[in-house]
């Protein structure tokens, strides 16, 4: 699109809010262009505990209708992306001083009972000294309750909307920023600074403020607007360590502070546990995790397991800033809504939606409410459309992806099982792009990084707006997280080198110290 071109939507923020927005927006027709400060993803929302989840525990704080728009979309997820989400079991041990057993049972058949299920099985109770959850745990835990939520790969969901909507005629623009906006007649002009320097001025009817912890910057700095609303910055960081239990559930832990911290099975060989809930009002791109925050789930972690941990067996960590929408009547952190509200501005017939708070399981609603309020705005008559439509990759039959992913190496007997199993989890039915015409793994290209050959990095850079090694390494994958202690920075140089057009070999492994939450990003989701 041209400067001279007016479009009907700019939408501000990459995350999973602006990409649902775009998507949405997008197939109902309208022309958008959405940017994004730094990589998709790269922020928020990579930094989920990768949840799709009702919540469980807003319902001690009487969010019923949260909850219920929550247990609504986890099912509509898993059949529109099955390949990135997929059912969990969560485990909650009991433990009688914090909560009585007939709470929580009668709290788990309420969960069961506020949206229809028909992927995921109900809650039931369990004896810890028979079931396989029971093994890893400390011998006074002798009762407990075992009910479905989702787990999802967050940062590649958020790259899947923005597919979608490229594919339905928006253009995505990464590491590109919106200097200002202003109202021009019935109008925005924006001005944005592009990767490679130059700017652009970008003519729209619409803009949607989706800026996540930044929402608030955009409007009173780029947009030079008030809000009724406001976010409160919370900073949520999580630990990963080598793997603590074999089987294939989630726990959920109460704590004595009434926290809940999970431990969930995560890349195969590790464990998985967060999240913390400490106020925020620091740079959000600067977020990290602190020592009082690692061993808090350290030691919540071994109030329950017989396996004990410490900061030192942490391989990885990583933080996010979550833009609750702000509660003056909450003070602890953990009971601010996880609700959103979006602010319509139609000042002079160009409008301007805000979002404020939301939580990923959430998006797809927020997106299609927000969509419908632009489109009315706008006076445009274009119905939601996105429930019920897979994302890409994602439409496998009946949503059986273990079907689907047999099926896929059967195909391709000479991919080595993992990656076949990997490639099939990333990109779902679109993993014949990814090899294109290779009948081998020499066919694939050079192999720049363990498991990752050109023919991948070619399509994250033509298809997934991969400009670089964070991108694949953190983002697209979690290739970084296994990588051989001490070879990280050889690996991230490769993968660099190649995006720079001088694909180079990983240097053979040189003695260095065991990889360490301090010598790996911390905030990459």
């Amino acid at each position: 699109m041209t400067e001279r071109t007016l479009l009907d939507l700019l939408v501000i923020g990459g995350g999973i809010n602006g990409a649902g927005i775009a998507r949405d927006a997008a197939g109902r027709g309208l022309s958008v262009v959405l940017c994004e400060q730094d990589d998709l993803a790269s922020h928020t929302s990579s930094a989920s505990t990768k949840l799709i989840h009702g919540g469980l525990r807003y319902l001690e704080y009487n969010e019923f209708g949260l909850v219920r728009k929550a247990l609504m979309e986890r099912e509509t997820l898993m059949r529109a992306a099955p390949q990135i989400i997929r059912p969990l079991r969560f485990v909650m041990p009991h433990v009688p001083n914090l909560r009585p057993a007939w709470l929580i049972r009668l709290g788990l058949v309420l969960y069961d009972h506020l949206a229809k299920r028909e992927l995921l099985p109900g809650s039931r109770g369990i004896d810890m000294r028979r079931h396989p959850a029971g093994a890893p745990l400390v011998a006074s835990i002798r009762r407990g309750f075992v009910y479905s939520d989702g787990w999802v790969d967050d940062a590649r969901l958020v790259v899947l909307n923005a597919i979608d909507a490229n594919e339905r005629g928006a253009e995505i623009l990464t590491r590109t920023k919106l200097v200002s906006a202003e109202r021009v007649g019935r109008e925005w002009h924006a001005r944005l600074a592009l990767a490679d320097g130059t700017t652009r001025v970008v003519r729209a009817r619409a803009i949607a403020n989706a800026a996540g912890p930044w929402v608030g910057d955009v409007l009173h700095g780029a947009l030079g607007r008030d809000a009724r609303h406001s976010v409160r910055l919370v900073k949520g960081s999580h630990i990963v360590v080598p793997r603590l239990f074999e089987h294939d559930h989630a726990y959920i832990f109460q704590n004595p502070d009434k926290r809940i911290v999970f431990a969930i099975p995560y890349e195969r060989d590790f464990t998985l546990i967060g999240t913390t809930d400490v106020e925020y009002t620091a740079d959000p791109a600067k977020v990290s995790i602190d020592r009082d925050e690692t061993r808090y789930l350290c030691d919540s972690i071994n109030r329950y397991f017989t396996r004990k941990i410490a900061p030192a067996d942490v391989r990885w960590t990583y933080s996010g800033v979550r833009p609750l929408l702000e509660d003056e009547h909450a003070d602890n952190p953990s009971a601010v809504t996880r609700d959103y509200k979006l602010e319509l501005d139609d000042g002079d017939g160009a409008p301007l939606l805000s979002v404020f708070g939301g939580k990923i399981t959430t998006f797809r609603k927020l997106a299609e409410e927000a969509a419908d309020l632009l489109c009315g705005a706008l006076g445009r008559d274009a119905r939601a459309w996105t429930a019920g439509v897979p994302l890409p990759g994602g439409d496998i039959a009946n949503a059986a992806f273990d079907a689907f992913a047999a099926g896929f190496s059967e195909r391709h007997p000479w991919l080595p099982a993992a990656l076949a199993r990997r490639y099939a989890h990333a990109y779902g039915t679109r993993a014949a792009r990814v090899i294109g015409g290779a009948a081998s793994l020499a066919g694939l290209g050079a192999e720049i990084a363990p498991g990752l050959y050109e023919a991948e990095l070619r399509y994250l850079r033509d298809a997934e707006w991969a400009t670089r090694a964070d991108d694949v390494l953190w983002r697209r994958s979690k290739l970084g997280l296994h990588v051989e202690p001490g070879t990280l920075d050889a690996v991230t140089a490769a993968v660099d080198a190649w995006f720079a057009g001088t694909p180079a070999g990983v240097p053979a492994p040189a003695p260095a110290p065991t990889l360490t939450p301090t010598s790996t990003p911390a905030t990459h989701g």
